[in-house]
């Protein structure tokens, strides 16, 4: 058996659109609602926790599977395996992203305990 490479839990799928902001109302009529919206990128999240990113033409981001890892100290060991810079985001999250299953692209993401909170 192969070593496993890291562990994570599916967080979200993120896909192209090419109009962020008509599929961001989309959603909502699927029972999603807005947890982020930037220029580049908007986050919606189920009743469930599982998120859909919608990817706009202009964004940097590529289309890909997120995995959430429960632990910062669990990310710092997955991007060493996969020799791979973590980087702090905007909105509090940290990530690094890496070579999936065929040409698919994963995102293996870490939210701090006190992300989404309000001060």
């Amino acid at each position: 058996m192969s070593e496993i490479r890291f562990n994570g839990t599916v967080d979200h799928l993120a896909v192209k659109t090419d109009d962020m902001l008509r599929d961001v109302e989309e959603y909502k009529k699927l029972g999603f609602s807005v947890e982020t919206v930037y220029e580049d990128w908007a986050m919606m999240r189920d009743s469930n926790g599982f998120g859909m990113a919608l990817l706009p033409p202009e964004s940097k981001h590529p289309a890909h599977l997120g995995l959430k890892v429960a632990t910062l100290e669990e990310l710092n060991e997955a991007a060493s395996k996969e020799n791979r810079p973590i980087k702090p985001h905007r909105d509090g999250t940290s990530s690094f992203y890496t070579k999936g299953i065929g040409d698919n692209v994963i995102e293996v993401i870490y939210y701090p305990e006190d992300y989404g909170k309000i001060d």
